[in-house]
């Protein structure tokens, strides 16, 4: 399906819990000149409220350019997530990335899948579309043409 033909998805017709849908399109990051990540074989989470968080598979991704970050959090989704800084030549992006080494049951997929906050590296675009970061700085969301909102993580939108 091409992008003009692709429809519209409100972010308030996302399921919650959130669903786990694959995704051939080609999704690529790219952070200090390189290209960090590219595959065609990426898996879309869509929870209410949020554009899609798109995981790569870890075999898609230099991983040389990670380096394992402080902290983690918790989804009550997904279990415990592991931070990433980007690293390259003299750059550093704190926290650029993320993943799941030991999802819960229902996620098993995302297992060491890696997510990149869009407004941490240089570019995400899938298909050639640069995507846009989800407002805020907990989120890593990506809006994209075909994703309509309003999205939670800007002001005042904690409570939805």
């Amino acid at each position: 399906m091409t992008e003009s033909a692709r429809a519209t998805e409100s972010v308030w017709h996302y399921p919650r819990p959130p669903a786990l849908v694959p995704d051939g399109r080609l999704v690529e990051v790219r952070f200090a000149g390189r290209l960090l990540a590219s595959t065609r074989n990426a898996l879309r989470v869509l929870e209410t409220s949020h554009p899609p968080v798109f995981y790569l598979p870890p075999e898609d991704v230099d991983t040389a350019l990670l380096r394992p970050a402080d902290g983690g959090s918790l989804c009550e989704w997904k279990g415990l997530a592991r931070y990433w800084d980007a690293v390259a030549d003299d750059r550093e992006s704190p926290r650029a990335a993320w993943s799941y080494p030991d999802p819960l049951p229902e996620y098993r997929a995302l297992r060491d899948h890696l997510a990149f906050y869009p407004g941490r590296v240089d570019a995400c675009t899938v298909d050639g579309e640069t995507v846009r970061p989800q407002p805020g700085d907990f989120y890593g969301g990506w809006i994209t043409d075909e994703v309509v909102g309003p999205f939670k993580g800007g002001p005042g939108t904690t409570g939805w």
